[in-house]
């Protein structure tokens, strides 16, 4: 079983149990963004983190060995993106992204923040003119070295 169809089977048992994805993330010791990323194909679990899942889930072996093996990361949708919430996050790195690198590098130095040694957040603000959306990219700097 390939990584696409094992998150296709999660997808399914989460819908079915009634979980949340906090409520998933619970059962991890790892973050519900981790948690999130793994289960939708981006991230390598370990065997005792795919067991639990697994377990919850009620997934079969094959689903819980492909939750194991190293993705190919980026590989899960089409660009631009045409699902609205991820098209706008495109739409906000066009507009932003040269002012993101230009600020990066004027504070901090040339180089660039890593997505490896990374961790992201997603948080809800309640507001009276319409919940906020905050969003907290936390990357290592990079610097370019000379050799």
């Amino acid at each position: 079983m390939n990584r696409k169809e094992a998150t296709q089977k999660i997808l399914e048992a989460k819908v079915a149990k009634g979980l949340t994805w906090n409520e998933i993330a619970k059962e991890s010791e790892n973050s519900e963004t981790w948690v999130v990323t793994a289960l939708l194909g981006q991230a390598t679990m370990t065997s005792s983190e795919a067991e639990k899942m697994g377990e919850l889930l009620d997934l079969d072996e094959e689903a819980i060995q492909a939750l194991t093996l190293i993705p190919h990361r980026g590989e899960v949708m089409q660009m631009p993106p045409t699902d609205p919430i991820l098209y706008r996050l495109y739409e906000m790195l066009l507009v932003y992204g040269p002012t993101i690198k230009e600020l990066i590098q004027e504070k901090i130095g040339e180089g660039i923040m890593s997505a490896i040694d990374f961790e992201l957040d997603v948080q809800k603000k309640e507001d009276t003119k319409g919940d906020r959306v905050i969003l907290t990219l936390d990357g290592k700097f990079l610097p370019y070295r000379k050799w």
